[in-house]
């Protein structure tokens, strides 16, 4: 009886939540009920970014259980923000369980590539790097990078160059030798090889993207060089060594990634990598670069994700647009302004290093338009970049209008996309696909139970488009009496 109860009882609240926040917000419970609204929606011109909802994160006592005592103050697992759920309602959160699980979230993620690539001919598949492998890498890697870049700066400063732009540095090859053989880096004879090899400073100077290709093996972190902590002068290990078991997960983790980015290709569906908070982003970062190197060469297939409430984001995009330039492969970006802000703060604060977010709202407007732009420019100029524009500003989405109309870009090209969340900005989502512009739904599915965490979210995220959630009510009534006085009561798709 008290079995039949609780089953009832379960029932009830899961028929409750379809008629509320899960059916405004959650597509369905997987891919087959999905396809209605899919359909739905292309009709309208609105296509869709599939993204398998279910999340799960470490309690804080075994995030601290991963902490390392020779790590900066940012890259230690802290037991306070070991949930990383804690203040973030706009963005689903995984971590690692163990090397089974991360099979089973990669088998979860090639089921959502089939059903985008079932279901759409264009879409798209979102993944979190975090559900794929152990934190360990990603939190040492992400140091071992963010202290290599530091270094750079370091050097570019002794040659005066430290008011430049993060593409404008070029570290003069000779000068750069004579400082590094001072510090003990390394022999004189080891670090003329080092550029020999690599066959960099051909031109007499090196620049970050260069600086950044000398590490190029992301499994063999154990033997990367030595360098100087700038706070104590003292030469120590750039990274400490993996042990056998850390080096084996680490490779799962990137054969993991590599068979996901080979589905999306199977399948004609673009993946777009989730961004995470700034003490896993520079690995994930490196990580999508890697699979973009391969996989972009023919089309846009992978895409990255860049936060516009970061500082460093406009340097960011700028250096990864730049290497694709290079090399010769396809950019792909979607620019969100970032979900983490709260959290970055209070963590920053509490440890005791620099907020990396952008001093307030206006100053993260400005970024998010200046990263566009500039991408923007790279699709008139090169045609090989695509960007999405991820935002619920309307005044953002005026502002790209506005700027392809400048620049001659057609919304036929299909390299400017617009994204929103499903249940949300509807009145920007569907005008904007009538028109003709690629536009998407963020569109979450998953089993009732397992997705309210992020309803959860959604419901708090929700409180703060009340005045959005006005605008559209208001809207849908003048849109109905302009049907009803011109005599056009239904309205039939475009498509």
């Amino acid at each position: 009886m008290e079995l039949s109860r609780k089953l009832l009882g379960q029932r009830l609240f899961e028929k409750l939540m379809k008629m509320t926040f899960y059916g405004q917000f959650v597509a369905g419970e997987d891919h087959n009920a999905i396809k209605p609204l899919i359909h739905k929606n292309q009709a309208f011109g609105v296509g869709a970014v599939l993204d398998y909802s279910v999340e799960e994160d470490l309690t804080q006592e075994e995030f601290s259980s991963l902490g390392a005592d020779h790590r900066e103050k940012k890259y230690k697992a802290h037991r306070q923000f070991g949930d990383r759920r804690g203040g973030v309602i706009s963005a689903r959160t995984y971590f690692y369980a163990d090397e089974a699980k991360c099979d089973n979230q990669m088998e979860t993620f090639i089921n959502c590539i089939k059903a985008s690539g079932g279901v759409s001919n264009d879409g798209f598949s979102a993944i979190k790097m975090t559900a794929l492998g152990r934190p360990q890498f990603l939190l040492q890697f992400s140091e071992v990078l963010v202290k290599w870049r530091k270094f750079f700066n370091f050097l570019a400063e002794q040659q005066g160059k430290s008011d430049m732009t993060a593409l404008e540095k070029r570290l003069e090859l000779e000068q750069l030798k004579e400082s590094l053989t001072q510090m003990g880096v390394a022999a004189k004879d080891d670090i003329e090889n080092w550029f020999t090899g690599e066959k960099l400073g051909l031109s007499g100077t090196i620049d970050l993207l260069d600086w950044n290709s000398l590490i190029n093996d992301t499994t063999k972190m154990s033997n990367l060089l030595m360098v100087p902590n700038l706070e104590t002068g003292q030469l120590e290990s750039l990274s400490n060594t993996f042990t056998a078991e850390e080096e084996s997960q680490m490779k799962r983790m990137l054969q993991r990634v590599d068979i996901l980015a080979k589905h999306a290709l199977e399948n004609g569906v673009r993946l777009m990598v989730d961004a995470e908070q700034t003490y896993f982003q520079p690995a994930i970062s490196r990580l999508t670069l890697e699979m973009q190197r391969k996989f972009n060469r023919e089309k846009p297939v992978i895409f990255n994700t860049y936060q516009c409430y970061l500082k460093e984001a406009y340097d960011n995009v700028t250096l990864d647009v730049e290497l694709s330039r290079r090399e010769g492969w396809y950019f792909g970006a979607k620019l969100v302004r970032g979900a983490y802000m709260y959290q970055e703060r209070a963590r920053a604060q509490e440890i005791g290093y620099e907020d990396p977010i952008n001093p307030d709202y206006e100053a993260t407007n400005r970024m998010y338009h200046k990263c566009l732009e500039y991408v923007l420019e790279e699709i008139e100029h090169n045609r090989k970049a695509n960007v999405m524009v991820a935002t619920h500003n309307e005044d953002t989405v005026k502002f790209t209008l506005e700027k392809m109309n400048e620049m001659g870009l057609s919304p036929t090209d299909n390299k400017v996309y617009f994204g929103q969340l499903l249940g949300m900005c509807d009145q920007i989502s569907f005008p904007l696909g009538q028109a003709g512009f690629p536009v998407y739904k963020y569109v979450p599915y998953g089993p009732v139970n397992e997705v309210i965490p992020y309803l959860s979210r959604r419901a708090q995220e929700n409180r703060g488009f009340m005045k959005g959630s006005q605008r559209e009510r208001s809207l849908l009534w003048n849109e109905l009496r302009r049907r009803f006085l011109g005599g056009q009561i239904f309205y039939k798709p475009v498509y």
